[in-house]
Parts: structure tokens; C-alpha cells; sequence
């Protein structure tokens, strides 16, 4: 035995107080190690969740989705998230119900299996529009799902353009809600030679906020459309409320699904004598009739972000364009990591 220990061991009460106080002191080892990372994709989106792992340098993480024959879905999680920080990847489109069950499975399946913290990395947050109570008896499912995602284990939520942002409220988890808008002004600078002559535009009176932050950013006016709405996807009226005659009208709304409103707007807008009219969207949505009615309008582009997939939309309608925001997320999943600000990214864009 070596000689220096023997007589820490012939003294008893000198060999109790190192053991205590070599148990009482944190490992070095343990305190300095971060828990590696692991980034997982749901099968709604899984072009972006390789774009996000590509930017972060790293493998996407093997994960076996099927369902059975009675439509259940069923996760395989292909390898050991034991004290990993792990990330899933998926977004609310497509199949939304299919898709956040699967969501809901992949959380819960990470969490029993030890991961040390699992983020649901939501581009687009599925029901964000029944976020209140606008008749009797309407239910607001955008809080049953923060309840669902919460129940499920998720520690953390990374999401883009919340229809309203008060859905952060919805939860008692951390709640990261990434703006699209230094993506869009960036697109607007280098894509619309005229920017300086033109006028932002909010399809309604809700995106007020969205359109005056972007206006004053380019330092130009802006202008929005009131419209009353008979029922869910069917609009009414509209009046437009500022000059938009010989400008550039740039719609800006955070998401568009059959694209009645935008198409009413654009029509609108020249009538009023607006020269050109653009559209530029966070969520693209696009179900129903959405494609045929931007093929037949008046607009120059619409412009999404590929929070959901666009390869389709963008083969079946030549105007459709896809400003790509993966580095948006890849950022905000590295910054999360190692504990840094996530604030930034509300103003600029990582290069």
C-alpha cells in the first residue's frame, strides 16, 4: 500500500473528515461537464430539422415513427438520451392532429427514458388561432395544448410568430417565440428595388403591432385593412385605413390558410392605386383553395418561411417564394444549450 496513505488510515478520525469532505465537495468532473445534445425530427418537417442539426454541425438523432394498423402512432427513440439535452423538431402542419400526438409521444418518450431536459422546437404551433373565447361555448384549444405539451414532459418550448403572443402565457414553462421579422427585412432590402416608396400593409387589425415594427424599421408608412369576418374562413367587408396610391403595398400577416383574406387585400390595394403588391407570410399555410386563388391574383410574390414544408406549394404556384429560417432555430437551440441570451435573434439575423 502506498505510504502516504497508511497513516491517514491508522488515523480514524483523520480518514472520516477526508471521506466527508471528498463527499461533501461536487465533483469537478460532474460540475464542468455539459449534457451532450441531441436533436430529434418529427415526420412533419424533416428538411428543417436537417437544415438545423447541418448548421449545428451535429447527427439528427435516430428516431423509428410508424403507426400501426389501426392508425395509432408509435415512437422508437434509436438511442440513449440518458442526462442528454434533447430537442424535437416538429412543426404544426400537414396532418396537425397526427402530428402533435407524435410530438406528444416523442416528449414523452424522451422524458421517461432520463433525458436530463427535452425542448419541443414548434415552427408553427398548431391551434394558435382558438386562443379565446370570441362566442359562447368556444373552446380554447390553444391552452389544451400548452396543458397536453406540458403533461407530456417538455421543459421548453422554441416557437416562431405566435398568432397572438399571449399563448406564452399558456404555459408555465419557458416559452421562446423567434420573430420572422429580421428574415423579412432582410428579404424586403435585397428582393424589392422600390422599398424606400412603399407602404407596409396589415391585412387586419390584429397584425397592427407586427406591421408598425417593421414600418418603422424601414422608416415608411404603413396602412391597415379592417375587415369583419360572417364566419371562420369567409370574410365580409373591407376598408382600407391609410394612402397607399403610386407605392409598393407589402402585406405582411403571420400566417395565410385559404388565402381569402390576402387576395381581397391585394384587390383592395390596387384599386386604391397601389403599383405593385407583395405578400410576405411567417406561416404558409395554404389548404383548400389557397394555390388557385394566389395563381389568379394580382400579386408580384408571396413570400413564406419554410416554418412548414413549401416544396409543393412553391412547384404548384410559380409566386410563391421561401425566405428558409432554419438558422433562426439552429441559433436559438445552440444558444439554449450553453445558457446564452436568446434576445438577440429578436432583432438580427445569425449569419
Amino acid at each position: 500500500m502506498d505510504e502516504q496513505v497508511m497513516p491517514v488510515l491508522s488515523d480514524p478520525v483523520r480518514a472520516k473528515s477526508l471521506i466527508r469532505a471528498n463527499l461533501e465537495r461536487p465533483s469537478v468532473h460532474l460540475r464542468s461537464r455539459m449534457p451532450n445534445i441531441k436533436v430529434f425530427s418529427g415526420t412533419s418537417h424533416p428538411d428543417l430539422a436537417q437544415r438545423i442539426v447541418d448548421r449545428l454541425g451535429i447527427d439528427l438523432g435516430k428516431v423509428v415513427t410508424k403507426k400501426f394498423s389501426n392508425l395509432e402512432t408509435c415512437v422508437e427513440i434509436g438511442e440513449s438520451v440518458r442526462g442528454e439535452d434533447v430537442y424535437i423538431v416538429q412543426s404544426g402542419s400537414g396532418e396537425v392532429n397526427d402530428n402533435l400526438m407524435e410530438l406528444l409521444i416523442m416528449i414523452n418518450a424522451c422524458k421517461i427514458a432520463s433525458a436530463s431536459r427535452v425542448t419541443a422546437v414548434i415552427p408553427c404551433f398548431p391551434y394558435a388561432r382558438q386562443d379565446k373565447k370570441d362566442k359562447s361555448r368556444a373552446p380554447i384549444s390553444a391552452k389544451l395544448v400548452a396543458n397536453m405539451l406540458s403533461v407530456a414532459g417538455a421543459d421548453h418550448i422554441i416557437t416562431m410568430d405566435l398568432h397572438a403572443s399571449q399563448i406564452q402565457g399558456f404555459f408555465d414553462i419557458p416559452v421562446d417565440n423567434l420573430y420572422a421579422e429580421p428574415a423579412v427585412l432582410k428579404w424586403i432590402k435585397e428582393n424589392i428595388p422600390e422599398w424606400r416608396n412603399s407602404i407596409i400593409v396589415s391585412p387586419d387589425a390584429g397584425g397592427a403591432k407586427r406591421v408598425t415594427s417593421i414600418a418603422d424599421r424601414l422608416n415608411v408608412e404603413f396602412a391597415l385593412i379592417h375587415k369583419e369576418r360572417k364566419k371562420a374562413n369567409e370574410v365580409a367587408a373591407m376598408v382600407l385605413v391609410g394612402d397607399v396610391k403610386d407605392r409598393v403595398a407589402i402585406l405582411v400577416d403571420d400566417m395565410a390558410d385559404t388565402c381569402g383574406t390576402i387576395c381581397h387585400a391585394a384587390e383592395k390595394l390596387l384599386e386604391a392605386g397601389a403599383t405593385k403588391v407583395y405578400a410576405i407570410l411567417t406561416h404558409g399555410i395554404f389548404s383548400g383553395p389557397a394555390i388557385s386563388r394566389i395563381n389568379y391574383a394580382c400579386f408580384e410574390a408571396v413570400v413564406v418561411t419554410n416554418t412548414i414544408p413549401q416544396e409543393q406549394h412553391m412547384k404548384d404556384c410559380p409566386k410563391i417564394q421561401c425566405i428558409d429560417v432554419s438558422m433562426m432555430f439552429a441559433e436559438a437551440v445552440r444558444r439554449t444549450h450553453n445558457g446564452e441570451s436568446v434576445s438577440y435573434l429578436f432583432s438580427n439575423v445569425p449569419y
